[in-house]
């Protein structure tokens, strides 16, 4: 549907460019023959042509600078898309020459217990990592269905984070504390699927991203405009300014696709940002106070929950 979007205003331009065009040179020919005839009985005329010329021409040109920066736009997505088929094929090859390689070695050579443990426990990895690319493709496509409202419920947040957290540090093989945890009790209204996904890519970009030791921090509170604002925070390299607004693209990942050491598809932020969009929200990036590293807001609707009863208020 996007890309039926992204091909029809193009070539509605480019159709109402080609019309001026013609008018304008059917007007042109019109009021050469008027000034050739030299007569006053049709100066009303001419100066109605060459004011309807004059804002065509203007029309025209407006219509190729905004072909222009179509066309721009389209060169990028283009570029973008072909880096993230190189970063699937990535991503679909080496746990599959991964698991080729275990296997072969299981089938040809006798290994010890503990050997074999080891060559399942691998295999198992490349597994999720296949599963978790899928899910991820599978997301992103889902986000073009539109959205209703009548599968909405109450979400408890703080509980969503802390299941988000510990499947992302499992998947990394990661001791809990890694991610250190400091939330309020709050409820927002939407799909509990949709936010679970929403989190977990950017708990999940957090960690990947972090630095050495990893470390990562999330903080959930409650605003006095009657908003929930989760503040994910890692100990990485951070983003510089100028690429902040581009990260969240669809496909978008910084640098050259074939010199990455992290595994991605270029779609977690694509699919967080919209999702919180989807949802009343909207996502923000910023610097830690101190040291390096990258800050990830979301800020939703939400209402907090009273400790003691555990009800909303």
């Amino acid at each position: 549907m996007s890309s039926r979007r992204s091909l029809s205003m193009p070539i509605l331009l480019a159709i109402v460019m080609i019309t001026l065009l013609v008018i304008l040179t059917i007007g042109w020919v019109l009021l050469s023959v008027f000034s050739a005839l030299e007569d006053t009985s049709h100066s009303g005329v001419y100066w109605a042509l060459l004011s309807i010329g004059s804002t065509f021409i203007l029309l025209l040109l407006a219509g190729v600078v905004l072909y222009l920066v179509l066309s721009i736009k389209a060169i990028n997505l283009t570029r973008r898309q072909s880096n993230f088929i190189d970063s699937v094929t990535h991503e679909l090859k080496s746990p599959i020459a991964s698991m080729k390689l275990y296997l072969q070695t299981l089938n040809r050579h006798q290994v010890d217990q503990q050997e074999q443990a080891n060559f399942y426990r691998f295999m198992l990895e490349d597994l999720e990592r296949l599963d978790h690319l899928i899910n991820q493709m599978l997301d992103a496509g889902r986000l073009d269905a539109e959205r209703s409202d009548e599968e909405d419920e109450d979400v408890e947040l703080s509980e969503l984070l802390r299941a988000s957290a510990a499947l992302v540090c499992s998947n990394y093989r990661m001791p809990a504390d890694t991610i250190r945890l400091d939330l309020e009790p709050g409820v927002v209204v939407g799909q509990r699927l949709d936010l679970d996904i929403l989190f977990r890519n950017l708990i999940d970009n957090a960690v990947k991203y972090a630095g050495t030791p990893p470390y990562v921090e999330i903080r959930l509170r409650i605003t006095a405009k009657g908003k929930v604002l989760t503040r994910i925070a890692d100990n990485g390299h951070g983003i510089p300014h100028h690429l902040r607004r581009k990260i969240f693209g669809r496909f978008v990942r910084l640098g050259l696709e074939l010199e990455r050491k992290k595994p991605g598809t270029g779609l977690g932020l694509y699919i967080a940002r919209t999702l919180a969009r989807r949802h009343g929200g909207k996502i923000h990036v910023s610097d830690p106070a101190e040291g390096s590293g990258t800050v990830f807001e979301v800020q939703l609707p939400g209402r907090s929950v009273d400790k003691t009863t555990g009800k909303s208020v």
